[in-house]
């Protein structure tokens, strides 16, 4: 009886708000269920299409008598409908098509002779004439609404004892228009933006934040990075438009006729202008593809309105649902400019019809648009931290008055919701373990405990290694930060520590002064680009899973000061100071070097003081946050490294004098519908005379891991260099092998390929002084490796299997290895 009392009152609450609501499935004469059906409400036009399994849900704000099915090969069918609410319809196509006119596409459709390929055409040769491209310079207004939801909230999930006293959070329960589904609101940012663009020469674009409002789990931007791509800039006319990582094929593609079968499904007037409706669906399944249907003008041929689902076959993770929703307003009879883009994800942990999970929304506005005012190239210039508290602090009338779409009743409810949650004191309890989890701090106050998951270690020197540590924290834009820790070994008996502070002097261009110091055993020589991080410590020196001899450690003592600035956007300059100690922390390895080749002597320790300069280019990243600290929105950028160290001897007994030259360069490339690829390429030379501790040691990986710019199949110190090339390719198929295998299409396992390789050198001067023991190798014939790979199996675990291409005749050379990682990934 109360479940029937829910449903009741789920239907009658949701039956106020849409006036019709319909679902079910489409099937044949045969039983079979049909997918890609287009169904629609006759009296506007407004469809969808069936899914893979024949499904659907529609939903109008208006009264609605008749639903027309339509399908390629089969009759038109109307159903009228006797009810505002009808669930779980089952409808039945039977017969042919016998219309004359109309050539018959069943399945696949033809490539020749279709009308629908034929519109398809026409837009790709229209579509830099409609739109923004035309104008000169353009400016807009641009309201963002982003919102996540807890979704598919039953009566069930409703009476969890996790939710007793939680009760009043279930007032705001809505139903989705695109899924059916109820949701819960647990999350909302407002924000209203000024949009400036020039297409003279180089495109440029800026954006001014005038207001911003949020409430929910989270503290602002933090919580958007969760779903970044939500974020993601997309054009439809594009070929891909790339969502969580991936290049799916846009409908509007000009390869998009050897992807998707077109269908003309009709014609109708919208604002006064004809316009043709397409269908469009997968020719294969497992895919990067939509599903869906476009209305586009037969004069102009730009797009009115396109709705694009991606099929549930796609081969992406944690993400059942990708819903995105576009309208074109018309400025003339030849220009037709973005209205509205609604974006809607649904992230869950399978892609089960009932599984729950969390929705994630953003709708996009644009209005008031202006062409052809000119603006001065400095006006163009991208603020460094831009941030403006007045935009944070916007009143109730402002938001009224500048809203460019208004809040439903239930999202005006969200706000004073979502604020009084979090001051209950189990929901705090609640949301306090998930911060745990996901950042690995536990908040005590202003400071943060942590690193939660370093608390333990093990190597060979220091046995068992248990480590305490945090930093401080007032909120996540911080304009100075002290962390630190300590750390103990169970075997040496030694204590270690290490201390940083950062502080941000000048917000505008990000000057950052900061200062360390570290204590501790590492195992130095694990990357050809060195850092001066006080704080960082390599996965190599734990050896909780490596493999071979992990006794080659070294104690360090480093003691920094440095500066940083950031005067155009995501370009740094650094500079910095910097004393290290480095000795052997192991009886079986040495650092030994020959102080005085004359006389023999060994030295067994390594003093050394440094000054270093260097750059940072990081192109098209973005960030979230303005303080000391801020957080990635993705890693998928490319980044120049350059970096200048000099050695100088004699300043506080330093002992050689040298210079260091490093350039780093990572690239990825989205290769069309192809995957991705990633380069990296580092060169670097030493000048001057200095020992082992001061080489350029090519980094080994004796871990069972795989480690980014590492070498799988090389050990600790098995290649020393002074002067060093290398090169890493690692492309990334994401499926698109294994989906045309048949008994590999529903693993969603991921191809990945590279090969890896390296040359060096060393002087004679430097393997003069080597007194290490260690015989110095160099790759002087290029040493290289090669990897085959399968990601995403059971969707977080990832086995490469590496074979070595040269240098097979060294002692203990390994010539094949598995290694394996974690990760979670879309």
């Amino acid at each position: 009886m109360k479940k029937f009392l829910f449903k009741f009152i789920i239907l009658f609450s949701v039956g106020i708000v849409a006036q019709t609501k319909v679902s079910g499935v489409v099937y044949d004469e045969f039983k079979a269920t049909i997918p890609y059906a287009n169904v629609c409400f006759k009296s506007n036009k407004q469809c969808v299409t069936t899914d893979e399994n024949g499904k659907f849900y529609i939903e109008s704000d208006s009264d609605q008598k008749i639903l027309v099915i339509s399908y390629v090969g089969f009759k038109n069918k109307e159903i009228t409908l006797i009810k505002a609410v009808n669930y779980n319809m089952n409808i039945t196509f039977s017969g042919a098509n016998a219309l004359e006119e109309v050539k018959i596409y069943s399945g696949k459709t033809s490539k020749k002779n279709n009308p629908a390929v034929d519109i398809l055409r026409k837009i790709w040769e229209r579509k830099r004439k409609n739109g923004l491209q035309i104008f000169k310079q353009y400016e807009m207004n641009k309201y963002e609404k982003v919102e996540f939801d807890m979704n598919t909230i039953d009566s069930a999930f409703m009476k969890n004892r996790v939710f007793k006293g939680l009760e009043f959070i279930f007032k705001q329960i809505d139903t989705s228009k695109i899924t059916g589904k109820t949701f819960l609101p647990i999350f909302i940012n407002e924000s209203i933006y000024e949009v400036y663009g020039d297409n003279t020469g180089l495109d440029k674009k800026k954006e001014i934040l005038k207001a911003n409002k949020n409430s929910g789990l989270g503290t602002g931007n933090g919580v958007d990075t969760f779903v970044k791509d939500l974020y993601s800039e997309y054009n439809i006319y594009n070929n891909y438009l790339t969502f969580f990582d991936k290049n799916f094929v846009s409908p509007l593609s000009t390869t998009g006729i050897n992807t998707y079968n077109y269908v003309l499904s009709d014609t109708a007037y919208i604002d006064n202008k004809r316009c043709f409706n397409i269908v469009y669906y997968p020719r294969r399944k497992g895919e990067l593809t939509f599903k869906g249907d476009f209305w586009v003008s037969d004069t102009t041929f730009a797009i009115k309105k396109i709705n694009m689902a991606a099929t549930k076959s796609a081969n992406i993770n944690w993400v059942k649902d990708i819903y995105v929703e576009q309208e074109f307003d018309v400025l003339n009879d030849s220009v037709f400019l973005l209205k509205r883009d609604h974006m809607m994800s649904d992230f869950s942990l399978n892609k089960k019809e009932k599984s729950k999970g969390v929705y994630g929304k953003r709708t996009t506005l644009y209005s008031d648009y202006k062409f052809d005012i000119v603006k001065p190239d400095k006006f163009y210039k991208q603020e460094v931290n831009s941030y403006d508290q007045q935009a944070f602090n916007k009143s109730d009338e402002y938001w009224q008055e500048n809203r460019m779409e208004s809040l439903s009743k239930n999202e005006a409810g969200v706000y004073k919701m979502l604020d009084t949650l979090k001051t209950v004191k189990k929901f705090k309890q609640m949301y306090n373990f998930v911060t745990v989890l996901a950042s690995g701090y536990y908040q005590l106050g202003k400071f943060d405990y942590g690193p939660l998951f370093s608390t333990f270690g093990y190597n060979d020197i220091e046995g068992v290694r248990i480590r305490v540590g945090g930093r401080t924290y007032f909120g996540p834009n911080d304009l100075w930060r002290i962390q630190g820790y300590s750390a103990y070994g169970l075997k040496d008996n030694k204590l270690k520590y290490g201390v940083s502070a950062r502080w941000m002097v000048d917000k505008k261009n990000r000057l950052i002064l900061s200062a360390g110091n570290r204590t501790d055993i590492e195992q130095i020589g694990v990357s050809l680009t060195t850092s001066n991080d006080v704080l960082g410590r390599s996965f190599a020196s734990s050896s909780f899973f490596a493999s071979g001899d992990n006794s080659k450690l070294t104690n360090v003592n480093l003691t920094t000061v440095g500066a940083e600035i950031e005067p155009f956007k995501n370009l740094v300059f650094n500079a910095g100071f910097s004393f290290r100690k480095l000795e052997s922390a192991s009886q079986t390895f040495s650092l030994n070097y020959f102080k005085n080749l004359e006389t023999g002597e060994i030295a067994s320790k390594v003093k050394q003081y440094e000054f270093t300069v260097g750059l940072d280019y990081t192109p098209k990243r973005l960030t979230v946050g303005y303080g000391v600290d801020r957080l990635e929105v993705e890693s998928f950028y490319p980044r120049v490294f350059v970096n200048l160290s000099q050695g100088l001897k004699g300043i506080f007994n330093s002992d050689f004098e040298y210079q260091k030259l490093q350039l780093y360069y990572r690239q990825p490339i989205l290769v069309g519908g192809l995957g991705r690829l990633v380069t990296t390429v580092e060169v670097g030379k030493i000048f001057g005379t200095v020992p082992l501790g001061l080489m350029a040691v090519v980094p080994g990986n004796q871990s069972y891991f795989t480690i980014d710019n590492t070498y799988n199949l090389m050990n600790y110190y098995e290649f020393i260099t002074d002067q060093y090339t290398s090169i890493h390719l690692e492309h990334h198929f994401s499926g698109k092998i294994f989906s045309r295998i048949p008994f590999m299409k529903k693993l969603n396992w991921r191809e990945i390929v590279g090969v890896k390789g390296v040359y060096g050198s060393i002087s004679d001067e430097n393997k003069a002084i080597n007194a290490s023991g260690i015989n110095y190798v160099a790759p002087t014939k290029g040493y290289w490796e090669y990897n085959a790979g399968i990601a995403n199996i059971f969707k977080v675990f990832r086995i490469d299997f590496s074979w070595r291409g040269s240098y097979l005749e060294l002692p203990d050379a390994k010539k094949f290895t598995i290694k394996g990682s974690f990760g979670f990934y879309f």
